[in-house]
């Protein structure tokens, strides 16, 4: 056919084809054109997106001005456009202004496009070209700054923290308190040269051993159980102790339920009378007689003038006063909490009085059968037995038995707590005793701003304040840590949890696993079935209204035995507890970080606890797994204290990247 078209004479081909050359040529030219606009406009997309990834990092790092900012903007964004030419490309920058999280760099281009064939195809086909010599689009990006961060260091303060760190020759704590210190600096340093939004980092310690301190100027905190309505409040007391029947015996004092509120009543209690009996007012109501004051009692009518012969020349009224006690408290409270029922002890639930267990109580450890105050003559002498963990008030209101089989009435006795102690019995209770044992850590320092050089002062102050003492409650310092960095009560310093451009990271560290005591193993005696020492989640031996088992073992799996009261059980409980913790906060959001130091997979316990701290810890957005470069790293560290110090700076490496995403 080839053939036949060369060699015809006639013109209905040579016609066809001037027929059909102008769009067959204009069809060329406008895909020709196509293509090149559209290589241009990526072009100028990738120049865009290269530009504001640069100007945030810029950004971040500080030291530059906006004019430098976006004049920086505008020369990265020139020397990536390849192909096209920059003049026929406009950049426009805006900087993030607001004084909140989630600032963004916004960029737009706008790109004039200068066709090569078009405007020559429509002047053949005898159209305006004046349309045709340019066209013109725009693009734009966004860059995400993560531009502010909250951070809980949930540090472990246990006793072993005590112990020289392996690998480097001074002691655990001290290596904690250094490289967290370093943690800090490093970035309150980032921090100060963010000038674009307030507060870009914020730090809160929470140290955490068997319990956590969340500070005693919260005890009126609507957060807190001050009407003693939570489940838990009155578990460890028995009421009927001093029941309206027993009122006479009592002094005409008794307390008596109304609205799941316990009252005082009776006249015994004096202005006392009708004011509600909590926790937090047995810390008062426990007294000890300080010294004795001459009070003013009533006047005499009686001579006041004699006369020589010894008969009365005047009568008047003569004051009376005579000696009385003076009483001053045994014990304040300290700050430290119980754990919540469960699901609340994993949760960061809103504390609210609608539902009463998720309020937080006060920890006041009962005073266990232990000791009687006798007088004998002007000497006082203590009787001591039974050898229990937390025997610190008078049980002879109670009972002078000494038989084991008494242990518990006489602990749970409450006419003993409004008893005052005589004079020269006891001296104040000294921190982690008495009603406060078990809370033997500094309280929680809230979220605070590093780049304010008191605020960095205040949480390094914190950190140095710490002291190792006491077991290893994981889960609750877990729990507590999340709490302070989320944006509701009881802490509510944090940004709301919603808010775009803002990270909230929770780092723990331990060095050992979680730990409750049977009273046996610490060598006490047990004879009131307790269980356990009294800790955060109470005595063991106490089973839960409504329920079967006791609270710590309340939401555990099929691993947890629920009538093994021994230590490895407790261990097993509180890894439950601490798994379920870890998740519900990272299914809300928080970052979790997690370090094991001096851990050893050679203990069974420590190896179960490093497996628990990795599984607790979030993925990396930013770094790879070493052995399996397909998924995430885990933001978990398996380290020795003479390494802790590159630890935390590889955490402040993984803290510096969330400051940007594209």
């Amino acid at each position: 056919m080839f053939r036949r078209f060369l060699s015809d004479k006639r013109g209905n081909f040579m016609l066809l084809t001037a027929a059909a050359i102008v769009p067959i040529m204009g069809g060329l030219a406008v895909a020709i054109d196509y293509a090149e606009m559209s290589r241009q406009r990526q072009l100028t997309l990738n120049a865009l997106d290269a530009a504001g990834v640069a100007t945030a990092r810029r950004l971040i790092e500080g030291g530059s001005t906006d004019e430098q900012l976006v004049d920086y903007a505008q020369q990265f964004f020139a020397a990536n456009l390849g192909a096209v030419d920059p003049r026929n490309a406009t950049l426009h920058v805006t900087l993030p202004t607001s004084s909140a999280g989630g600032g963004k760099i916004k960029l737009s281009a706008d790109l004039t496009y200068k066709p090569y064939f078009l405007p020559t195809f429509s002047a053949l086909m005898g159209k305006d070209t004046s349309s045709a010599t340019k066209v013109d689009f725009a693009a734009h990006t966004e860059v995400q700054l993560k531009n502010t961060l909250e951070i809980a260091l949930v540090l472990d303060n246990s006793g072993s923290m005590d112990y020289t760190g392996s690998g480097s020759g001074k002691k655990r704590m001290t290596l904690l308190k250094d490289a967290a210190k370093q943690l800090v600096d490093s970035m309150a340093t980032q921090a100060t040269q963010m000038k674009q939004v307030d507060k870009p980092v914020q730090f809160a310690v929470v140290p955490f051993a068997a319990s956590v301190n969340v500070g005693p100027q919260y005890s009126t905190a609507a957060w807190m159980d001050t009407d003693g309505r939570s489940p838990i409040h009155h578990e460890n007391f028995d009421w009927t102790t001093m029941s309206q029947s027993l009122s006479s015996s009592n002094g005409n004092r008794y307390v008596q339920a109304s609205s799941g509120v316990y009252y005082k009543k009776g006249s015994g209690w004096g202005s006392a009378e009708n004011q509600k009996v909590t926790r937090f007012t047995l810390f008062d109501d426990v007294k000890r007689q300080t010294g004795t004051q001459s009070v003013k009692t009533g006047t005499n009518y009686e001579c006041i003038a004699w006369k020589s012969n010894g008969k009365c020349k005047t009568y008047g009224y003569v004051d009376v006063y005579e000696d009385q006690p003076v009483y001053a408290p045994y014990a304040s409270w300290q700050g430290c909490v119980e754990t919540r029922p469960y699901p609340y002890n994993t949760t960061d639930a809103a504390p609210t009085t609608a539902t009463p267990a998720t309020l937080f109580v006060p920890m006041f450890a009962p005073d266990e059968a232990g000791n009687i105050w006798t007088d004998q003559g002007d000497s006082k002498k203590t009787i001591k037995t039974f050898g229990t963990s937390a025997n610190w008030w008078d049980d002879l209101t109670t009972s002078t038995s000494t038989k084991a089989s008494d242990q518990l009435a006489r602990q749970t006795s409450m006419v003993k707590y409004f008893t005052p102690a005589p004079q020269g019995k006891v001296s104040a209770a000294s921190a982690g005793d008495g009603p406060n044992s078990s809370c033997t850590t500094t309280a929680i320092t809230p979220l605070t701003d590093v780049t304010d050089a008191a605020g960095k002062t205040k949480i390094k102050d914190a950190i140095d304040a710490m002291s190792p003492n006491g077991g290893t409650n994981v889960p609750e310092g877990i729990a507590w840590g999340w709490r302070t960095v989320s944006g509701g009560a009881p802490f509510s310093e944090g940004r709301g949890d919603a808010e775009n451009g803002n990270d909230k990271v929770v780092i723990v560290l331990t060095d050992g696993e979680n730990t409750y005591y049977t009273a046996n193993s610490l060598g006490y005696n047990d004879y009131a079935g307790n269980k356990s020492i009294y800790s955060a989640f109470g005595y063991t031996g106490i089973t839960q209204s409504g329920g079967s088992y006791t609270r710590l073992f309340m939401g555990t799996g099929t691993g947890v035995s629920k009538s093994d009261y021994s230590n490895d059980n407790y261990s097993a409980a509180l890894n439950d507890q601490m798994a379920a913790t870890c998740t519900n906060a990272k299914t809300a959001g928080m970052i979790v970080m997690t370090v094991a130091l001096d851990l050893s997979t050679s203990d069974t316990q420590q190896k179960k606890q490093i497996a628990g701290l990795k599984s607790c810890s979030s993925d990396s957005r930013f770094r790879k797994d070493a052995d399996d470069p397909t998924k995430p790293a885990k933001l978990f560290w398996n380290t020795t204290g003479g390494n802790l110090s590159q630890t935390f700076k590889e955490i402040a490496d993984e803290l510096s990247n969330l400051r940007i995403t594209s």
